[in-house]
Parts: C-alpha cells; sequence; structure tokens
C-alpha cells in the first residue's frame, strides 16, 4: 500500500474530492478503508488495480508494453512477498505431502 501511496491521494482526490493531507487526520481508519476499497476503476489506483488483477488471455492479448510491464512487476513482487512468508518449516511439510502424494498415486505407499 505505501508503494501505491501516491495513486491513493491522486484517486481520493478525483473520486471523492478529498485532499488526503488535510483530511487523513479528521479521518477514522476504518472509513479510510471504506473509501479505499470504493475506488473505482475510473481512477489512477483504479486503472493500474484493473491491470494486476486482470487475468483473462482474451484481454491480456491487447495489453500494451507497458501494461504488461505493470502486471509483470506486480506478480513478480506480489509471488516473492508470499515465498518469504513461507516458513522453512511449511515448505518442508508441504514438499514432504506433495512426496507422499506422488508415492501413493505410483503404488509405492508413500508414510
Amino acid at each position: 500500500m505505501i508503494e501505491d501511496y501516491d495513486l491513493i491521494v491522486s484517486s481520493f482526490q478525483s473520486q471523492y474530492g478529498l485532499r488526503l493531507s488535510r483530511e487523513i487526520h479528521k479521518m477514522s481508519w476504518t472509513e479510510f478503508k471504506q473509501m479505499l476499497v470504493g475506488i473505482d476503476n475510473k481512477t489512477a489506483l483504479g486503472r493500474i488495480i484493473a491491470i494486476r488483477a486482470e487475468d483473462d488471455k482474451e484481454v491480456l492479448k491487447t495489453f500494451t508494453k507497458e501494461q504488461h510491464r505493470i502486471r509483470n512487476e506486480w506478480k513478480e513482487k506480489h509471488a516473492k512477498v508470499v515465498a518469504e512468508s513461507i516458513s522453512k518449516q511449511e515448505m518442508d511439510t508441504a514438499m514432504d505431502g506433495f512426496k507422499n502424494a506422488f508415492l501413493r498415486m505410483a503404488g509405492l505407499g508413500g508414510d
């Protein structure tokens, strides 16, 4: 969210007419979250989120190089965050589960 701060500020201004630098201290966290969730795709943030979230292959074929760059950077960053959040123990447990499943599929037992 921090990396999107400028997009958030711009989008609040364009959609709600609010200057966050002046209004944020008057707003509760709940109100801020509700307004952020309500940002539409006509705002800068909404357009970027739509690009990042697009998975339709037909739509992706129409993307510009810049749209692909935005989407790919987001996907890579998200994958890295997910990978870093998984502990070694969780990874070992998951890998053991995969190993056992493949052994069972091959008729070799696996536990």
